[in-house]
């Protein structure tokens, strides 16, 4: 994952988007096949969101995504939907974890001047996030950096990959 390019489109949410919204913990008594929950994300929010997903879609949100309970099917619907990355403001500390724990990718950008179906470009050469948006000329919006061991987790695929790979955490 040191190098990334995903183009497609914003999917923007609000603020404090909390977990039962990204997911209902109804839904993973039913399953926890990514295949089988993509179907439902964010389906309290908007019943149509998930079959309106397209490949290269971005997650865009506010502040404190992912907030709420730590289930980590939250993470694992966002995945199976086809999302390989989110950004946000901000995200919450179980959020992140579980993020990273699963090899999603989340970016830390000031999000306020995205809009719904904005054309978007995700470019990840090492540590440093590269976001464009918007028509020609693309504006680009800063992003946080990510930490070097976070790379290297999420270049494995997450936290189990990266312990067969490496026997220990950095």
């Amino acid at each position: 994952m040191s190098s990334l390019s995903i183009c497609g489109r914003a999917r923007v949410l609000g603020d404090d988007v909390n977990t039962d919204y990204i997911i209902s913990s109804r839904r993973k008594k039913e399953s926890l096949d990514p295949t089988q929950l993509r179907r439902f994300l964010l389906e309290d929010l908007d019943p149509a969101f998930a079959a309106s997903v397209s490949q290269g879609d971005v997650l865009v949100a506010g502040n404190n995504f992912g907030c709420g309970s730590a289930m980590e099917v939250a993470v694992t619907v966002v995945m199976g939907a086809g999302i390989r990355a989110v950004v946000a403001r901000s995200f919450s500390r179980t959020y992140w974890r579980n993020s990273v724990n699963n090899g999603l990718l989340l970016v830390v950008a000031d999000t306020r001047a995205i809009t719904e179906g904005m054309p978007l470009s995700l470019q990840l050469h090492g540590a440093q996030p590269e976001l464009s948006v918007g028509w020609n000329p693309a504006t680009r919006i800063e992003c946080e950096p990510i930490a070097d061991f976070t790379l290297a987790m999420l270049q494995a695929g997450g936290l189990i990959p990266y312990l067969r790979l490496h026997h220990k955490l950095a």
